[in-house]
């Protein structure tokens, strides 16, 4: 690469960590103060996979989007549900002044989130999940990290 070339880089996110924080009986979570900054004054809440809430930035969700869709998505069974769920659930929500975002009811019932929730970076999003939830999947997926890391360097990742 040449350093000319280093100003045209799109802007890489880096969400990364795990925020303990409640939702308030008003359905609103604060978003980590590292985040703020990195996702800017309006977010894209979606369903998540694995029993979670996904939070993208608007450019990281316009991505996810065009990713989702393609030209033959109408002609696709499976495409077509999964866009269903997406985009179907999908809001676009503004940070208030406090760094708080209001999750959707829908979303909220979806992830079982409860008044204890922990916000987790996964790079290019964040995720808010049940606490126990959370603290289950991490202990499942820590046991298998060696495995899942053999898996993958297997496939060349």
């Amino acid at each position: 690469m040449q350093w000319d070339e280093v100003g045209n880089l799109a802007k890489i996110i880096m969400l990364i960590g795990e925020y303990n924080h409640t939702l308030d009986d008003k359905n609103r979570v604060s978003l980590p103060a590292k985040f703020r900054k990195e996702m800017g004054k309006s977010v894209v809440l979606a369903p998540g996979f694995d029993a979670c809430v996904s939070i993208f930035t608007m450019a990281e969700w316009k991505k996810f989007a065009e990713r989702l869709t393609s030209d033959s998505s109408q002609l696709e069974s499976d495409r077509r549900k999964l866009n269903r769920v997406w985009f179907g659930q999908a809001s676009q929500v503004d940070v208030d002044s406090l760094g708080r975002i209001l999750v959707p009811e829908t979303l909220k019932e979806r992830a079982s989130l409860k008044s204890k929730v922990v916000v987790v970076g996964v790079q290019d999003r964040a995720e808010i999940w049940n606490e126990e939830r959370w603290s289950e999947y991490k202990a499942q997926a820590e046991g298998q990290a060696d495995m899942l890391a053999d898996a993958l360097g297997q496939k060349g990742v």
